[in-house]
């Protein structure tokens, strides 16, 4: 990513860019807390219902949908689309914050009996690294068919990888 193209892109200069953000590191900062607080925002829009097993596939579906609503972002959260950006704590805390939603329906499911007894840090580490492994794959084009299909196989990785945690 070059701030030249960029700003190109966005019809400004260079110069415009340095005088909002003080330069490209602090850009893709902006970028990369934008990215969180669009993924935190999905997340917290899920509705919460008696049935907390449904509502982490809920999530799973709004994880996906965030990331295809805004795979530039994700870019800059996950893929190292800017090989020597590094977010500071606060970015970092930022980003680890907008996955509260899936631990609050992970420790109801733990509480209900519905999933097994365990750090639920365990169970959130694994339900994140699916959704993300999984909408990294759609998002570079490595997932088998399109459309319907497609999101039909996302739900039955969903339903299954849960089933493994079940009480």
């Amino acid at each position: 990513m070059s701030l030249r193209r960029l700003a190109a892109d966005a019809g400004t200069s260079t110069t415009a860019v340095y005088s909002l953000f003080g330069g490209k590191p602090a850009l893709v900062r902006e970028l990369y807390v934008e990215g969180f607080q669009r993924l935190g925002d999905r997340l917290e829009q899920v509705p919460r219902t008696e049935d907390p097993l449904a509502d982490l596939e809920a999530l799973g579906h709004a994880y996906r949908d965030s990331a295809l609503a805004n795979p530039h972002f994700y870019s800059i959260m996950f893929g190292r689309a800017v090989p020597d950006f590094a977010p500071d704590e606060a970015a970092l805390e930022l980003s680890k914050q907008c996955m509260r939603p899936l631990r609050e329906a992970v420790c109801r499911a733990i509480e209900a009996g519905l999933l097994v007894e365990v750090d639920p840090e365990e169970i959130v580490f694994a339900a994140w690294g699916l959704v993300h492994g999984l909408v990294s794959l759609e998002l570079n084009g490595s997932t088998p068919g399109a459309g319907e299909r497609r999101a039909a196989r996302y739900s039955r990785a969903l339903e299954h990888s849960m089933a493994g945690w079940r009480r």
